[in-house]
């Protein structure tokens, strides 16, 4: 097992720019809540998801954080945006085929705060957990 790779975001994004991105952006931050691996109580975080391929992605920009490391465990997940909650269901995206993802999340995303330093710091595609949304339908 390798050592997880996980940048801690700064404490004004964690504790200002979580809280008010869903309000002031919520045409493009979702609020993603996922069942905890170990408690199962749900969690929520604000995400983007990248429409590419005509796939649905998330990608954890910050490395293995507790929230991929949830969704990897359970599968499936909320995303909330405006009034609209949709169930999804999520397969982790190989690493050998990660590279197109993450490219097209830098060129869509890359000028929100952090993103770019993320990926400049974690380079490696192993240590951007992906993950393809399927409704809860599929």
């Amino acid at each position: 097992m390798t050592a997880r790779r996980y940048l801690k975001p700064p404490w004004m994004q964690r504790k200002v720019g979580n809280v008010l991105a869903p309000l002031f952006r919520p045409a493009i931050v979702a609020r993603l809540s996922v069942p905890g691996r170990r408690s199962g109580e749900w969690r929520t975080t604000p995400v983007v998801v990248l429409d590419h391929g005509g796939e649905r992605y998330l990608v954890s920009v910050f490395g293995t954080t507790d929230w991929a490391l949830d969704l990897r465990a359970s599968g499936r997940g909320r995303l909330a945006r405006q009034q609209r909650v949709e169930e999804f269901g999520a397969e982790e995206v190989p690493v050998g085929q990660r590279q197109p993802i993450l490219d097209a999340y830098l060129a869509r995303f890359a000028k929100m705060p952090h993103v770019e330093a993320a990926f400049r710091s974690l380079p490696d595609p192993a240590d951007h957990p992906t993950f393809r949304l399927a409704s809860a339908r599929d």
